[in-house]
């Protein structure tokens, strides 16, 4: 029988229950067991595709084209299991489910209810991932939001359900709360004892507790907890501040014996932990040595999670080459005045600029006057989706003097539209999960960086946009001198563009960061932060 972690949090929300449920994973494999990860999220929303960033960070897009939760970025550069649309539960999903299964009459007549229709339906939703993959051992689902919440609550007692029915050798509970800090440096255990309470009251036990908090709890605190909470005091873990970064959890977790813990209250035999890869991370960081400062044109910059595996993709390429990646935002609203915004990024000194992804008209002319300013003064640039159709505009704009180039996402009436619909969007009237989305091939041209950095013609990664290169302006473009470096196989989409006699200006219309981990760090990330440090080095002799 397959074993299932379920990982709830209580108290507050955005203790980190993605990064320890992925730490957790990540030690599960360290010994030898094949981990899968669920994420339920108690939204209504039947993906997070048309969701606002501001709303919940970035939309993580897996292979097959799911438009899903942030965390399952964490688990992708933590674990090494297969993620799919399989792996992201949401209450929308199951309820559409329902509904269509009652209007199909698949009921037969039945009262269809929360219990046991909807929990029934998240209870296959879990077990179908593991059977997905035969060669499943571990199952860890993360229940969105906090105990407590109303919109939580199916997925609680689904999680009841299965641990009563599977045995609480084969399902167990981690419950994540906050220990937090008052006055006089005093640590306060009553929020935890009324989460555990609170947990109780839907019939859950929790198993294991992990306990975020300031600094690492003494025994007296864990003592204390076990007690109130009805817990072994050796399954009370602290997850603490820290000051590295967060890939050093699992070997926090490591040191506190978790994995040791788990696996014995699921009766599995422990095995040699093997965390090479972990302590080699560690060890890469600990090694690192000046700092490129990489400033991230955007329009979503108040919110840090908006731009999540670009951001860990940039520390990984960091890890690479052995340098510490500052982070400049910058938003590109106030760049649209071109008079103003050399200045603004010579006093930001920046060693590179990278425009992300994104959507809408708003501060476009100002990533356009980014990428004008990191073309002419031969500063690194790398653009991801939009910020490879930024580049192409500004080139006809300020090459070809098309002085309207623009695309017709922002443009309709422009003459010059160089990016443009796909011609399969043209119909498109619902826009939820209707994109170009998942991994597709794409080949890259001989004598080309991108090919340089991959080592291989054959480049297979994700895609979620709309727009691509119009190739009405094909011709004209990559004869002013633009490079087109890499197509679809069928040579009918321009998949990358290199900018000629520049030392690293490159966009890609695929979403790289999404394969980045901290283990081995993205290719083309990686050159773009070598180029960085190259610039970096020069400047400052």
């Amino acid at each position: 029988m397959n074993k299932y972690i379920f990982v709830s949090g209580g108290v507050c929300s955005s203790l980190g229950k993605g990064v320890a449920a992925s730490s957790l994973g990540a030690l599960l494999e360290g010994r030898g067991l094949n981990v899968r990860l669920v994420k339920c999220d108690p939204y209504i929303n039947v993906d997070a595709g048309t969701m606002s960033p501001y709303q919940h960070g970035e939309v993580y897009v897996t292979d097959d084209g799911a438009e899903t939760d942030l965390d399952l970025g964490n688990y992708a550069r933590f674990t090494r299991g297969p993620l799919s649309r399989a792996n992201s539960v949401t209450t929308g999903q199951v309820y559409d489910a329902v509904i269509r299964k009652e209007r199909e009459g698949r009921y037969l007549g039945r009262t269809v209810q929360v219990i046991p229709h909807i929990t029934d339906e998240i209870k296959s939703r879990i077990t179908a991932v593991a059977k997905e993959d035969p060669d499943t051992d571990v199952v860890i689902v993360e229940i969105g939001g906090t105990v407590g919440d109303i919109e939580s609550i199916p997925f609680l007692e689904a999680a009841r359900q299965m641990i009563h029915e599977c045995g609480k050798s084969n399902a167990i509970s981690v419950h994540l709360t906050l220990i937090p800090e008052v006055a006089g440096a005093e640590l306060k255990t009553k929020p935890t004892q009324h989460s555990v309470k609170a947990m109780q009251e839907t019939g859950i036990q929790p198993d294991v507790l992990i306990c975020r908090a300031p600094a690492m709890l003494d025994e007296a605190t864990r003592r204390k907890i076990a007690q109130f909470c009805n817990v072994e005091t050796d399954a009370v873990f602290t997850s603490y501040n820290i000051t590295t970064t967060i890939y050093e959890i699992p070997l926090i977790f490591y040191r506190q014996k978790l994995d040791q813990v788990v696996l014995r209250k699921m009766g599995v035999e422990s095995r040699h932990a093997d965390l090479k890869a972990w302590h080699s991370m560690m060890d890469h960081f600990n090694a690192q040595t000046g700092t490129v400062r990489i400033g991230i044109v955007g329009k979503y910059m108040e919110l840090h999670d908006a731009y999540k595996s670009v951001y860990e993709a940039l520390f990984h390429a960091g890890l690479a080459n052995a340098v510490k990646v500052e982070l400049v935002k910058i938003d590109s609203t106030p760049l649209e005045e071109s008079s103003k915004a050399g200045g603004i990024l010579e006093e930001r000194t920046v060693d590179g600029i990278l425009v992300p992804g994104g959507f809408g008209q708003r501060g476009i002319n100002g990533m356009v006057n980014a990428a004008s300013w990191a073309r002419e003064n031969k500063v690194p640039y790398f653009g991801i989706c939009l910020g490879m159709q930024i580049m192409v505009i500004e080139w006809a704009r300020k090459v070809l003097g098309w002085e309207d180039a623009d695309s017709t996402e922002f443009n309709q009436d422009t003459r010059h539209p160089v990016i443009s619909l796909m011609e399969e969007q043209e119909p498109v009237v619902n826009y939820g999960a209707t994109m170009r989305l998942g991994k597709s091939e794409s080949l890259a041209e001989p004598g080309t960086r991108i090919l340089a950095a991959y080592g291989n013609r054959h480049i297979f990664e994700r895609h979620r946009h709309r727009y691509e290169f119009s190739n009405n302006h094909r011709d004209k473009i990559s004869g002013s001198g633009l490079k087109l470096t890499a197509f679809t196989p069928d040579g009918a989409l321009v998949e990358s563009v290199e900018w000629p006699d520049h030392p690293w200006g490159l966009g890609v219309q695929f979403h790289p960061e999404f394969k980045s981990r901290p283990t081995a760090a993205h290719p083309l990330f990686r050159d773009f932060i070598a180029a960085a440090k190259e610039r970096a080095n020069r400047t400052t002799k």
